[in-house]
């Protein structure tokens, strides 16, 4: 008897262990995948939003908003505060709110084909430059072929994100060009939608 209940004692703490891993272990990472808020999101800055997660580990989360344009701005009004040349003739980029942190910092979410020293390529087919140059660039026509300019990040303190994910306020859906930089901004969240995972 005192066997059997040291088997069963040591089997209980295992089962205990393992589903405390379970819930502190992280989830798997996101980094590349599209958030997709759901009608059980109840933070009114990100109601109906799509965001591609630059960023999803341990450490925390980061992503862009991409279906938020904020109206055009000239090139000139977005390089002279920054000390930058502005090529004749180069009119104006669409601004995007990228999230509510920090919001008078600019981000460019494009594709690989163009980088800086500080370009981050997130997953081979999205790369992220916060070196303003890439505005300059654009400005040219020499800049990545496809790009969106955000003003602002979403941020997720470590294990935020998984909580938030949890709840179901978010969705997760396959990222590709089409989608972040030509997809009609009305239209992004309803295609998002339609393409969420369910295994996650």
């Amino acid at each position: 008897m005192r066997v059997r209940a040291l088997f069963l004692g040591t089997l209980f703490l295992a089962l205990l262990t393992a589903d405390v891993r379970a819930d502190t272990e992280p989830r798997r990472s996101l980094t590349g995948r599209l958030l997709v808020a759901t009608d059980k999101m109840n933070d009114t800055r990100f109601e109906r939003t799509v965001i591609y997660l630059v960023r999803h580990d341990d450490k925390g989360a980061f992503g862009l908003v991409v279906n938020l344009p904020q109206g055009d701005v000239s090139y000139e009004r977005a390089l002279r505060p920054l000390g930058l040349e502005v090529p004749i003739g180069s009119g104006s980029v669409v601004v995007y709110s990228g999230g509510p942190v920090q919001q008078r910092r600019g981000f460019v979410l494009h594709t690989p084909d163009w980088k800086a020293e500080d370009t981050i390529v997130v997953d081979g087919h999205f790369a992220l430059t916060e070196d303003p140059k890439v505005l300059q660039e654009m400005a040219r026509g020499k800049g990545p072929r496809r790009a969106l300019f955000c003003l602002g990040y979403a941020g997720w303190a470590p294990g935020q994100l998984d909580a938030e994910l949890k709840t179901g306020a978010w969705g997760v859906a396959l990222a590709d060009e089409r989608l972040v930089f030509e997809e009609d901004p009305q239209q992004k969240w309803i295609e998002a939608m339609s393409r969420r995972l369910l295994d996650l």
